[in-house]
């Protein structure tokens, strides 16, 4: 039997919702980007290493769908990957991150998150709310978006 790559996404699970978080803890990591594009050599080894790390650990969750891989760009240059975690993680940066989240969900390519964060601005303004931050879980790794034949992304706008 074929080992789970990507659970099943279920956006309704995410869409239009709230979250608060309050210390939820992640492990984080850095890479280069090139205007906001990450080398791809760069992705093929942080992830797989955040990804064994806590599971030799043991600070996977049980439950597979509701684990994040959140990406962050404060730069053109670099962005920060953030691992769901349920406890430490030795030999990594561990963090917590907190705060009242509006999450999105939208189906399209990289090159379209541009598009849907300025749609997630115009629902905010709507509420009379405003993003100070944005955090975007991909749903699927490409093979598993192939096999599934969605391409989910999960936008998190951190809202005052």
């Amino acid at each position: 039997m074929e080992k789970e790559c990507c659970p099943r996404f279920h956006p309704k699970k995410w869409d239009h919702k709230t979250f608060v978080w309050n210390k939820k803890k992640f492990i984080k990591e850095s890479l280069p980007t090139f205007f906001h594009i990450p080398l791809p050599f760069t992705i093929g080894r942080k992830i797989p290493r955040m990804c064994e790390a806590s599971e030799k650990a043991k600070r996977v969750s049980s439950r597979a769908d509701e684990v994040l891989m959140l990406f962050r760009d404060p730069s053109t240059f670099r962005s920060e990957l953030y691992l769901s975690v349920t406890g430490n993680v030795p030999h990594f940066n561990n963090v917590h991150i907190s705060g009242k989240f509006y999450a999105r969900v939208f189906a399209g390519g990289y090159s379209t998150v541009p598009k849907f964060i300025k749609q997630v601005n115009e629902e905010l303004s709507k509420k009379r709310k405003v993003a100070k931050d944005y955090y975007i879980h991909y749903a699927y790794c490409p093979k598993c978006a192939k096999k599934y034949g969605n391409n989910y992304m999960i936008i998190f706008a951190k809202i005052k």
